[in-house]
Formats: C-alpha cells, sequence, structure tokens
C-alpha cells in the first residue's frame, strides 16, 4: 500500500525528483515587483507596497484593517499584547498547533490553557471549549473570566485553523461572547478558507495570517494582522514599528514596543502572489480532489475540509490505522525521496508546557498517533 501511494504521488508531479512538503510557486509579476522595489532603494520598512499587500489581505478576507509584520508569530504575539494580555492572564490554545501558536502567548508573560480539538477540523473543540468554561472558571464582579484553580483572569481564546481546515469559529466564538472573553484566530494556514460563506480570520477581535515561504502564498517571510477594530489597527501600527511617534526628523517613542514591521522588500512579493492567490487555492483544491479519490480505494482515511467550510487544503493529511502504520509510512516515503511529516507533537509534551493546565486531550492524542501530511505543492 505504501508502494501504491508514493507511485500515486510521483505520477501525479511526473518526477523522480526529491518531492518537498510544500514549495512556493512563483509565475506572475514577483521578479518584477521585487525589481521595482530594489531600483527604488526603499527595501526596509518604507514604500508603496506595504500599504498596498495591507489592502490586498485586508479587502481578499473582508476585514477593515490590516496591518503588516514580520511574521506570523510576531502578529499574534501583537494581537494578544493589543487586548492586554500579560503575566496576570492566561489563554486557552489547542495542544495541536504549531509552536508558534503557544510561543506568542509566553512573549506575553502569560500562561497557556491546552483544550482539546475536534477529530474532524483538527481545531478547537467548541463543546470542549464549553465544558471547560462551565466548569472551571466564573465571572466575576467586573465581568472578567476567572480561572477557579489559579484566580487569574482568562484573557482570550486562540483557535488555529489547521492545515487550512476551519475551525468551529463560530461556534467557539459564541461560546467565549457568554464568558466575556476575546478571541484572537490563528489562521497562519488559512488564507483563502471560509466558514459559513466568511473568510477566516474575521470572527475574532482580531486575526493574523501568516506569508511564509511554505504558506499557500509567501512574502519570503511576513505576517497580517487583521480586525475591524480602528482603534486596535492603529495601535498595532504604532506598537509594530518602535512606538515611534510622527516627527520630520526627531526620534520620539512613546513605550516600549516592537520592531516587526514587514520589509517593502517582502511585500513586494507578497503583492504579486497574492494577484494570483484565487488560482493557488483552485489548483490546491484540484489536488486535494484527486487525493480524496485516490484513497477511497486504499485502508488510509484522507483529511476532507469540514461540514460547512471552504478550505484551501494548505497541507493534505492522512490518518493512518495507528503510531506503528504512520512510523512506518514516514520511513518508508521519506526513504523514498518524497518529504512527508507527522503532525507536531502535543504543546503540553513539550517541557516549557508540561505543567500547563490542560482538559481531556483524547482527540488531540488520537490525532497524533496517526496524522501524516504528505506531498502538497501546488500543480499549475
Amino acid at each position: 500500500m505504501y508502494r501504491d501511494i508514493v507511485t500515486f504521488i510521483r505520477e501525479m508531479y511526473g518526477t523522480d525528483e526529491f518531492l518537498p512538503l510544500h514549495e512556493p510557486k512563483f509565475f506572475g509579476n514577483e521578479q518584477r515587483y521585487v525589481n521595482e522595489t530594489i531600483e527604488s532603494t526603499f527595501v526596509s520598512s518604507l514604500g508603496k507596497f506595504i500599504p498596498i499587500f495591507e489592502e490586498q489581505v485586508a479587502a481578499y478576507v473582508g476585514a477593515k484593517y490590516a496591518v503588516a509584520t514580520s511574521n506570523g508569530t510576531s502578529a499574534l504575539h501583537v494581537a494578544l499584547k493589543l487586548l492586554g494580555v500579560d503575566k496576570e492572564s492566561e489563554v486557552i490554545t489547542q495542544p495541536l498547533t504549531f509552536i508558534a501558536t503557544a510561543n506568542a502567548i509566553s512573549y506575553c508573560g502569560a500562561s497557556p490553557i491546552f483544550i482539546d480539538v475536534d477529530r474532524k477540523s483538527m481545531g478547537l473543540s467548541a463543546e470542549k471549549l464549553e465544558e471547560f468554561l462551565s466548569e472551571s472558571t466564573y465571572i466575576n464582579d467586573d465581568g472578567s473570566c476567572i480561572n477557579r484553580t489559579t484566580k487569574k483572569v482568562i484573557r482570550a481564546v486562540v483557535p488555529m485553523h489547521t492545515f487550512g481546515h476551519p475551525s468551529q469559529i463560530e461556534e467557539i466564538v459564541s461560546v467565549c461572547d457568554r464568558y466575556n472573553i476575546k478571541v484572537v484566530e490563528d489562521s497562519a494556514e488559512s488564507l483563502g478558507s471560509r466558514y459559513r460563506d466568511k473568510h477566516t480570520g474575521t470572527f475574532g477581535e482580531l486575526g493574523i495570517f501568516s506569508f511564509n515561504g511554505n504558506k499557500i502564498i509567501t512574502s519570503g517571510g511576513g505576517g497580517m494582522i487583521v480586525t475591524d477594530n480602528e482603534a486596535l489597527a492603529k495601535r498595532a501600527k504604532h506598537i509594530t514599528t518602535t512606538a515611534k511617534v510622527p516627527h520630520p526628523y526627531e526620534y520620539m517613542h512613546d513605550e516600549i514596543a516592537y520592531n516587526y514591521r514587514l520589509s517593502n522588500l517582502n511585500a513586494a512579493l507578497g503583492v504579486a502572489q497574492m494577484e494570483n492567490l484565487d488560482l493557488l487555492v483552485t489548483k490546491q483544491r484540484e489536488l486535494a480532489s484527486n487525493y480524496e479519490q485516490f484513497f477511497k480505494n486504499h485502508q488510509v482515511s484522507f483529511v476532507t475540509e469540514p461540514k460547512e467550510a471552504y478550505s484551501n487544503y494548505w497541507l493534505n493529511a492522512i490518518i493512518l490505522e495507528d503510531r506503528e502504520a504512520r512510523e512506518a509510512f514516514l520511513k518508508y516515503s521519506n526513504e523514498s525521496g518524497i518529504m512527508t511529516r507527522p503532525i507536531w507533537r502535543l504543546m503540553n509534551k513539550l517541557k516549557m508546557f508540561e505543567g500547563a493546565q490542560k482538559g481531556d486531550l483524547s482527540n488531540a492524542l488520537w490525532l497524533e498517533d496517526r496524522v501524516v501530511n504528505i506531498s502538497s505543492s501546488v500543480i499549475l
């Protein structure tokens, strides 16, 4: 069976060469815009392509404002800071996620609480979230949600749209509204994905995207904060640009802040990539459809988009029988020159977070033992 999978992947891509997991595609105005940036000499944090990129992303996802940052992690860090996340607070997220989600919470000095995922979407479970909040928290006199165990305020919930598949985000926001908790969407992987015809990243108070080299589009490195809140957008811009007070020539800064602004060089690449985003999403979905048809005839489950969701299928994934089968397939495929990877190790198993509070994580544990990512580069 493993040989059949490897053969099918090679036939689709038409090569006997090494196949990476997800490589970027440049076939539009990338070189032209980057050259224009170099010729202008504005290659750093000033230049025309940064606001263009922000406007493109805001319009595409349906947000009023977008603020470009150096990467997705910095975007998430700032988004949490904007909501007052600090060492006296806690943030609920899922254990099955990329390390950046938990790192950004830690940058703020806050503690993560890990709540289980939904097995279908692999994103935060609205049901398990509701269960934890009803049993383990209370609302104090000023309306804050307080953890009964630690007595700290739960300031935010960060669901992540795993591999581009939308989580139960509308239900998650509804639960959080009842407990006066803000939602920051980790949409790093889900540009082009929608839930009930609304783009991911726009359900919560803030959302973030990543444009790392392996994402569905890339700016080399880069991230974006999106929101409908004008005050938050202005503050995001301020603290990602070292909190510099506008002045013709003097250096004045009014608080400790961050040098997190995206460069014009990166933005130029991002602008060119955005011009072809719809085509790339279409091609990713065609690739996923081919996989889905193939795996119907094999004893392996292919991960498809959740109900009422439209996924960009950024990373294709399969579910094997157990950990032993997972390890056997990873070894066979990688030795055959096709890069495959297991899903992330659960955050609560990492030494930095092993003491974190958590709920029952049975779904996350089940998925950790079985999920493998397979070749996902766009075929043009």
